[in-house]
Formats: structure tokens, sequence, C-alpha cells
């Protein structure tokens, strides 16, 4: 049974998912999806394909998993990791584009779309670039206003806070953090943490005290309304699996993303 408990602090558990592409197979969906409360389904511009996001999104709904769009440059061969240069109407228009082909498949299946999380390098510059940050807020409010965004500070959170777009702030559980809150590049030694008890001790942390460690020791305050989980790679569903359980033991609740913005809400 999924744990729906409002006790405070109680955080949504996300992971990127349906990322797979045709012949090739990524991560451990089936198994991840019975520990999530919410799911980033990739749209079919940096992985996925129509098989894919159906099979995925189907299993959300069996389980009771919350859907979201999973947004991305369009970088199949880069996995949406690599820097494009965008115009900010290409940055809307694709966005749009994705969320519209999700949609199709939770209509089908007689759900919705929860909220949007950018994916990759996207994901980074709406942290930094204000003209990316407009671009994917316009194609929400053109889709639905309602849907939740979920970010770190930067850009984005400043222009949802303008707007009075709705926002989950996300905390990703194995990446170094900058003394400014962004995540350490990629492309930088350390970048992914890979200990599986700083991870947890972190991600702990995170949600009990809201307080995360950059990688050159700053205590840096954070709010988090989800936690960010990984399946791919070989120890990544036991982590996965810790995470929650040591959350549990923590008496943090577990609850899909609208129950957790409410109880946000109440306890405000």
């Amino acid at each position: 049974m999924r744990e729906r408990s409002l006790t405070v602090p109680v955080v949504d558990l996300v992971a990127d998912l349906g990322e797979s592409f045709g012949a090739y197979t990524m991560g451990n969906d089936a198994e991840l999806l019975d520990l999530l409360t919410s799911a980033n389904v990739a749209c079919g511009f940096h992985a996925g394909d129509p098989r894919v996001m159906d099979a995925t999104v189907r299993s959300c709904v069996e389980r009771g998993v919350g859907v979201g769009a999973h947004p991305s440059f369009p970088d199949l061969v880069g996995f949406g990791r690599r820097a494009m240069d965008l115009a900010p109407n290409e940055v809307r228009t694709d966005v749009l584009y994705q969320i519209g082909a999700l949609s199709a498949f939770t209509c089908a299946h007689g759900t919705r779309i929860n909220h949007l999380a950018p994916h990759g390098r996207l994901g980074n510059l709406v942290v930094v670039r204000r003209d990316y940050a407009e671009a994917v807020a316009d194609a929400v409010e053109a889709f639905d206003p309602s849907l939740v965004i979920l970010m770190q500070e930067g850009e984005m959170a400043a222009v949802a806070r303008e707007r009075g777009l709705r926002m989950a702030m996300v905390g990703i559980a194995d990446r170094a953090y900058e003394d400014d809150g962004t995540l350490v590049s990629r492309s930088e030694p350390g970048a992914v943490l890979h200990d599986p008890d700083e991870v947890t001790r972190r991600t702990i942390r995170m949600v009990t005290e809201g307080v995360i460690t950059s990688r050159h020791g700053t205590d840096l305050p954070v709010r988090t309304d989800c936690v960010q989980l990984h399946g791919d790679g070989p120890a990544a569903l036991e982590l996965a699996r810790r995470i929650r359980g040591e959350l549990l033991e923590a008496g943090v609740g577990l609850a899909p993303l609208d129950e957790v913005l409410d109880a946000r809400a109440q306890a405000a």
C-alpha cells in the first residue's frame, strides 16, 4: 500500500521514466514505479517514443503514480544534455509540442499531466536564462496554467512567482551543488555522487532540516517539495529503495505532488 500520510515534512518521490527508445532499453522503470509517487515521462525529444510513452503512462496509472512531462532540447543523440542555441520561441514551441504529445497518452489512459520538469541542459539553462524560463512558462500557460513546474531556485522560480504559476522545488539526491545552489556541471569531476551513505545522508538532511552542503562545504538553505531519484545504473534501484525506506523511518510522509503542495499551504 502506498503511504499517503501528510505528517510534516512530506515529500513527493519522483524519477525520470520512459527513457527507452525503440530497441534500446534504459532504466529500471517497472521496479522503480513501485517506489515513486510521481514520474517525469520523456516526451520523445531526448528519449522515449510513442510505444514507450504509452506503456509508461499506462504503468503510472496502474500504480497510482502522478504523470509529469519531461521535455528536452531536440537532442536524441546527446540525450538532451548538449548545449543548443535555440531561440526562445523554439523553446516555447518545442516544450508545447512535447506536452501535447504526452497529453494524448494521458487522455487515452484516463489521467492528466500533473507537472512539468525540464530535462537535462534545458533544465539547467532555465535556472540561469530568463528568456528560456519565460519560454517554458509561456508553454505552460498556453497548455494548462494549473501544471506544477518542478525547478530549483533561479530564473524559472522568479518567473513562476511573478506569473503566479504553481511550482515545486526539487532536491536531487545524487548531484553535487555549487555555492549558489545550482548543480555542478556533469562535465566536472564529482558532479554525480556515488557513495550511497553520502547520498542518503544528504537526502534526509535536505528534507528534514532544509539544508544541503555545497561541494565547497557551504551549508545552503533549500526547500524540498520532491526528491529526485534515478533508476539507471547498476546500484540505482537499491539506492532508491534505501532512500525511500530511510525517509519513512525518519518520519517523512510520502505523497503525490498535489498533496505535498496542499500540505505545505495548510502549514504556512
